[in-house]
């Protein structure tokens, strides 16, 4: 007799793209502007509107990034700090992730309270291996640069990084405005990062062509791609990415949210793997466009008819491109495929 699969949020998970400025929950957001007395609405559908996306209509770029203007507000105190850090973790074990790679922008944490770079870096990381022991989840943080701020930060930035890897960072990021901002200027930062042992993950190829996931790939070295999905702008770079084996961190309600493409029906998700590339699926910003990882891997099943076996796969992808040590790749991965398929085997993603 044929078992009954389990849900796909009962399946352990991997997510190895997510913000922690954008997994923040709404009640606590606005118990803040409250306590604060922040010059924020006090009123919880009011509020919703500054930090989420409303509605199922795509906004712009610059719309998407107000957001995180007014989400800089919050983080008023070392308490409040740590207390985000903890929920956001608490949430992805409801969701029932094994391993999230959370990513935080010092410049941001910093900003409300005018804290040092290094004192918000050191509470994040204390608050997520905390929570992560309490909750069941490994925790791997990833430090991010925005590329509209100045080179200065990313240096500083990389070099907290660079000491903070026995504590538990594991990579460094370059986010923010690709469309207007180049990430040439960051090469030595990211290099130097690289250099020491830590992931590289650039976001590119999501509101601007394919040339920024070249530079992305080629010149600073990438190991992972955040979005991608303007790969198919130039087919040299597609097979470029095809070739070195870039990992893709696609986050479907993201890129319909924000407009990188106009509907969930025109999401190149299955032709970037049906053209070699490898590819995972993430929440990027769940609280700021009401998703989960499961909800995303729902999303892969309705719209684009993925089978279950290649939603365990994305995830399988996901631990093997995630940045840790292989020794914690492989506790995790066993867990996961005896609980996948019963079996120490797995599959590729449906072509």
């Amino acid at each position: 007799m044929t078992q009954p699969q389990p849900s796909i949020k009962a399946l352990p998970k991997v997510d190895i793209h997510r913000h922690l400025e954008g997994s923040l929950r709404l009640a606590t957001l606005l118990e803040i502007v409250r306590s604060e007395n922040l010059s924020l609405p006090g009123e919880i559908e009011s509020l919703r509107s500054r930090v989420e996306v409303v509605g199922d209509a795509p906004v712009t770029t610059d719309e998407f990034l107000a957001k995180f203007k007014t989400i800089r507000m919050f983080f008023r105190s070392r308490e409040i700090i740590e207390r985000l850090v903890y929920e956001v973790i608490e949430d992805a074990s409801e969701d029932n992730l094994r391993l999230l790679e959370l990513r935080f922008t010092p410049a941001a944490l910093a900003q409300a309270g005018d804290f040092e770079l290094e004192e918000v870096t050191d509470w994040v990381l204390l608050a997520a291996e905390k929570a992560g022991t309490k909750f069941g989840v490994k925790v791997a943080c990833v430090m991010s640069v925005n590329r509209h701020e100045p080179v200065s930060v990313a240096e500083t930035v990389a070099s907290l990084a660079i000491e903070r890897i026995a504590s538990g960072v594991s990579g460094l990021d370059l986010a923010g405005d690709e469309a207007d901002s180049p990430a040439e200027p960051f090469k030595p930062a990211l290099r130097r990062a690289k250099k020491a042992g830590l992931g590289i993950t650039i976001h590119a190829g999501e509101w601007a062509g394919a040339q920024n996931v070249r530079t992305a790939i080629e010149e600073l070295q990438a190991d992972r791609i955040g979005h991608g999905i303007r790969v198919f702008d130039d087919k040299e770079v597609t097979a470029l990415a095809a070739r070195s084996g870039t990992v893709f961190e696609v986050s479907l309600t993201s890129n319909w949210k924000t407009g990188a493409v106009s509907d969930l029906a025109v999401h190149p998700v299955r032709e970037m793997i049906q053209a070699g590339l490898a590819v995972t699926l993430t929440t990027d910003d769940p609280s700021i466009f009401t998703t989960t990882l499961s909800e995303e891997f729902e999303i892969a099943k309705s719209h684009f008819d993925f089978s279950m076996d290649s939603v365990k796969a994305f995830n399988l992808i996901a631990l093997q491109s995630a940045f840790l040590e292989d020794r914690e790749k492989k506790h995790i991965e066993k867990e996961l495929v005896l609980r996948y398929w019963g079996t120490e085997g797995g599959i590729a993603p449906d072509r």
